[in-house]
């Protein structure tokens, strides 16, 4: 349970830091602009790698890619579900109006519903925790090529 802990708080520390700015982008009216939301990948990636660091600092002797990879997607998927959650709850609860806003501002009057967007909003988070944490991880994987002293 020791393992999980540490992956488990820095992916509730990053869904809040998501949620937080997805408000504060809400409170400027800037929330329905997609453009914004790329600004969700860096959050993400920085909460995987603090993640990964963090882990790797505490098990020098013991941490190996596949333990920073799992720790950098446990990070992730916990943050991308509190924040699809929370995404869900506020698309049906707090602006109603938010889905249809938000469809509008996208090019090419797709026509979809609040449980699509919130799969598109989930899969997106999700590809963004994979490819974060197999590009974290490259800083912190032993290499062969310098001799370690």
């Amino acid at each position: 349970m020791k393992k999980l802990s540490l992956p488990i708080r820095f992916g509730l520390v990053t869904s809040a830091v998501l949620i937080a700015y997805f408000l504060v982008l809400a409170m400027v009216d800037k929330h329905t602009n997609p453009a914004f939301s790329f600004v969700n990948a860096i959050i993400t990636g920085f909460g995987i790698y603090e993640a990964i660091r963090l882990s790797k600092f505490e098990n020098s002797d013991n941490f190996s890619y596949g333990e920073g990879f799992k720790t950098g997607i446990i990070a992730g998927f916990v943050a991308t579900i509190v924040f699809t959650i929370f995404f869900l709850f506020y698309a049906t609860e707090i602006n109603s109006e938010f889905i249809p806003e938000l469809l509008q501002k996208i090019k090419g009057g797709f026509n979809a519903d609040v449980g699509m967007v919130t799969f598109v909003v989930a899969v997106m988070g999700l590809a963004t925790t994979v490819v974060s944490a197999l590009t974290v991880m490259q800083l912190f994987k032993k290499t062969g090529n310098i001799p370690q002293n």
